[in-house]
């Protein structure tokens, strides 16, 4: 369903977990964030603050947000607000908004990475730092914009906060129940945990399969290649279409455990190869059963 889809709910006959909510940033993340909130009643007025003035016009027109402010206007009046951004862009925008924050509003982000967006935080917010939750909805999709938007993205979808110290307990139910009336699924990690973790299972395989696209892209004859492409083309390179931006500041952000993974995989892949050189068909044969039970395994818990 649609951002233009969202509509009343028996819930939106329940008072509002918040007043006001701001979202920084309303294309597919940010802006479903919205509709979910919208959907469910957890909120009375929805704010919309970002770099360009006609996507947030388009949020508006779709529904998404009730009125389009500046960052300063969005920390002065929401009691909540969730940064939908660039990884790179957390620091420089509770920079900004820092000086007009009130001293109850609540801070959150949807960042994939935590320990750089954590640092970031208390750089920018100092003493403030406990009106910041950070967190991470593991949800996403290669469209991007308002249009993309969809009241029910999280729905079964695992969010993960990285609470502070600092963090107020009051606050972190408060920010667990949000995302609970998304129809999310909320776990707590520590930073360097959640980012090691995400290095593996999402920040890799975009890596990848951006790796095997530009590497079809350069052939001589990739336009032949392309045009004999099927289904395990289209599901393994569905990925690489992401934001540049946003996947540039990700594997910049977590690096390091970036280089742990390639290590890892480089492994993995010289013993493929070495059974292909040595025309081992059993040592391939296993290899192969290995990573296909492995994933049938996952398959058979997951509910993606």
């Amino acid at each position: 369903m649609n951002a233009t889809d969202i509509g009343p709910s028996s819930s939106s006959r329940k008072p509002p977990l918040v007043g006001v909510l701001a979202v920084v940033g309303v294309g597919l993340i940010g802006g479903s964030f919205a509709a979910a909130i919208r959907q469910a009643g957890a909120a009375r007025t929805i704010l919309g603050a970002g770099r360009r003035p006609q996507t947030l016009a388009r949020a508006r027109e779709l529904g998404l947000i009730d009125e389009a402010v500046t960052l300063e206007e969005a920390a002065a009046r929401a009691d909540l607000i969730l940064l939908s951004v660039p990884v790179g862009a957390t620091g420089p925008i509770l920079t900004c908004m820092a000086p007009h924050l009130q001293p109850g509003t609540l801070l959150t982000d949807a960042g994939s990475t935590k320990s750089d967006v954590e640092q970031a935080g208390r750089a920018a917010l100092g003493e403030r730092i406990g009106q910041f939750i950070p967190g991470h909805p593991i949800a996403g999709a290669e469209a991007s914009g308002p249009e993309a938007a969809c009241h029910d993205l999280y729905r079964d979808r695992t969010v993960v906060l990285t609470p502070l110290p600092e963090n107020r307990e009051a606050d972190r139910r408060l920010l667990r129940r949000l995302w609970e009336s998304c129809g999310a699924r909320v776990v707590s990690m520590q930073p360097e945990a959640h980012d090691k973790a995400l290095a593996s299972v999402s920040h890799m395989p975009h890596l990848l399969a951006a790796v095997f696209m530009a590497q079809i892209a350069a052939a001589a004859d990739s336009e032949l290649r392309m045009t004999l492409a099927g289904t395990g083309f289209r599901d393994f390179t569905r990925i690489a279409a992401g934001s540049p931006e946003m996947w540039r500041d990700i594997f910049r952000a977590n690096r390091k455990a970036m280089l742990g993974e390639l290590d890892q995989f480089r492994s993995a892949l010289d013993q493929a190869e070495q059974s292909l050189r040595d025309d081992d068909d059993q040592g391939l044969y296993d290899f192969l059963e290995r990573a296909a039970l492995a994933r049938r395994l996952w398959g058979s818990r997951s509910r993606l």
